[in-house]
């Protein structure tokens, strides 16, 4: 597959480690350098082009499976409105082809920026393996069998001035149905129009008209968006709650019913070596866990396996089942039955011929547990590898960094800390030079004492750093002081401090992971994606700082 799309947006990045990113696990970041520690519950390394040819022979796909999926995804990108490009994408699927795999729950007009970072990622993944010999092509997973309908009925767009709007729609269903079912009514079009309203005048808003409309429902809404945003890259959209996506995964939703202790047991067993490794398992796993929900009267419904898991028997809310009975349950309706968070990857796995799936931060938390699933039901277990991950820095955020020397760790330390960082910087020339002066004295006066005091007793140099420290300590107290002074006089520094927040960590969270990537590509047009499509360099993972103009 050959990307020749270039961007027309004037960029600029630096790169910022994730060790500087706020609430990056150590599970997550021994991954990305790979530590040995990792290496057992991770096969592969986070470079692609390490195992790119040794991994492929490993991808096993049935022949009739792979022409049934290719029907489906025709029949379901067609009425998205998908491209020539996606359709012969299909093709390429159909002919042989393996995968580079995404997904993400379907939010309100297409979720957080981070939702466009993925598909453009596995555009990049799937580019590079055909590039090297290996055909490949992007496939994007719509998770419409979710259940958290407040988690995707709302999204936060970009304002002109202030902090993001969230806007949110009232559709609602059955507690707990899955949100691909949940149609909208009337009450979408003025969440369309006060998005209209914030975005302008854009192709971006034509396409949220035409996608969010009485009728469609979360998963339709994002699909036909979708197939907009990336009709040019071919993107494949992949929605898991069509019922013949269910009659093909229906010997795996058998095997986790018939295999339920193995595989507890395996889970369990690998949650314990994960915490052992001083690492956080991402999902709990009980002895009663099950890897299947089960649809009953439009809600999903946990499976769980009746006394703690000691028995033969199940429940699916609070009917009792026996093992018999829900195996001739799910040969009969697959449809009624999809996974939890655990089994849903290998689910798409066994679906599809994925090469590489491409996640954030929670989903690599997800595969280090999910492997012993894969390993005992596919003898495979897909590598996973970071998405790309950004900031998107525009004109406005970016003269006040730079007119405060700041930088984007400094304004994720939050609010109140960039109104003192600013304002350390406003205070006048004269008081600066002081505090600097008395910085370096302390520094020249204990430095020279330590090493005096040193050849008097060398136990006494740790008393000298002590007091070093205490030193320091007092004067950035007084500095600190002075500062706060300085913001009460001067509104000027609230102001941009505000505006610095707003834009590049909202509510104290990742600008990617807060606002809409619509208020974007509404902003700068689709030849955004192009842009940041060429920022993407898949073994290289740090967080970026993204200069748009």
């Amino acid at each position: 597959m050959s990307i020749q799309l270039s961007g027309d947006v004037p960029v600029s990045a630096q790169c910022v480690p994730f060790r500087q990113i706020p609430h990056s696990t150590r599970l997550f970041l021994d991954y990305l350098s790979y530590t040995p520690s990792v290496q057992k519950f991770y096969p592969c390394s986070p470079l692609f082009s390490e195992w790119l040819k040794d991994e492929t022979p490993r991808v096993q796909y049935d022949a009739q499976r792979r022409a049934k999926v290719s029907e489906i995804l025709v029949r379901q990108n067609r009425a998205w409105g998908a491209s020539e490009r996606t359709l012969a994408n299909i093709d390429r699927l159909r002919r042989g082809a393996v995968a580079a795999v995404t997904g993400q729950q379907v939010g309100l007009f297409g979720g957080p920026l981070f939702s466009i970072f993925k598909a453009l990622t596995a555009v990049k993944l799937a580019a590079e393996a055909t590039a090297s010999g290996v055909e490949c092509v992007p496939i994007f997973w719509l998770a419409t069998e979710d259940h958290d309908l407040a988690e995707v009925n709302h999204v936060s767009l970009a304002t002109a001035q202030g902090p993001p709007e969230l806007v949110t729609v009232g559709s609602h269903g059955v507690t707990d149905a899955p949100v691909g079912t949940i149609a909208f009514g009337s009450e979408i079009a003025p969440v369309v129009e006060r998005a209209a309203t914030l975005l302008g005048d854009s192709e971006v808003t034509a396409w949220l008209r035409d996608s969010y409309r009485p009728g469609e429902t979360l998963g339709s809404g994002f699909g036909r968006l979708f197939a907009r945003l990336f009709a040019e890259w071919g993107v494949i959209l992949l929605d898991p709650a069509d019922k013949d996506f269910h009659d093909l995964a229906k010997p795996l939703f058998l095997a986790a019913i018939e295999r339920a202790p193995e595989l507890d047991e395996a889970l369990l067993s690998r949650g314990k070596a994960i915490e052992a490794s001083g690492y956080h398992q991402q999902v709990k796993v009980t002895a009663a866990t099950t890897l299947l929900f089960e649809v009953k009267n439009g809600a999903r419904t946990a499976m769980r396996r009746k006394g703690n898991g000691t028995g033969a028997e199940f429940l699916s809310g609070h009917e009792k089942l026996s093992t018999r009975e829900l195996l001739d349950r799910i040969d009969a309706t697959p449809e009624n039955f999809n996974p939890n968070v655990l089994f849903r990857p290998v689910v798409q796995d066994y679906l599809l011929p994925t090469l590489v799936y491409t996640g954030g931060a929670a989903e690599v938390a997800y595969f280090a547990q999910v492997g012993v699933v894969y390993e005992k039901l596919l003898g495979r277990v897909t590598p996973v590898l970071p998405r790309f991950s950004a900031t998107l820095l525009e004109p406005k955020p970016e003269r006040i960094l730079h007119r405060y020397k700041l930088s984007l760790p400094d304004v994720l330390q939050g609010p109140e800390k960039v109104r003192e960082l600013i304002a350390g910087q406003s205070l006048s020339p004269d008081l600066q030079a002081r505090f600097e002066e008395a910085h370096a004295t302390v520094e020249k006066s204990m430095t020279a004492l330590r090493e005096s005091i040193g050849k008097l007793d060398s136990t006494l140099i740790s008393a000298a750093d002590h007091a070093r420290m205490r030193m320091w300590y007092h004067v950035n107290r007084l500095q600190g002081q002075a500062a706060r002074a300085e913001i009460q006089r001067n509104e000027v520094i609230s102001r941009h401090a505000d505006a610095l927040s707003y834009a590049l960590f909202p509510n104290k969270i990742l600008q990617e992971r807060e606002i809409a990537g619509v208020s974007f590509v509404a902003r700068y047009g689709p030849g955004l994606l192009a842009t940041l499509y060429e920022k993407i360099h898949t073994d290289c993972h740090d967080h970026q700082l993204i200069s748009v103009q």
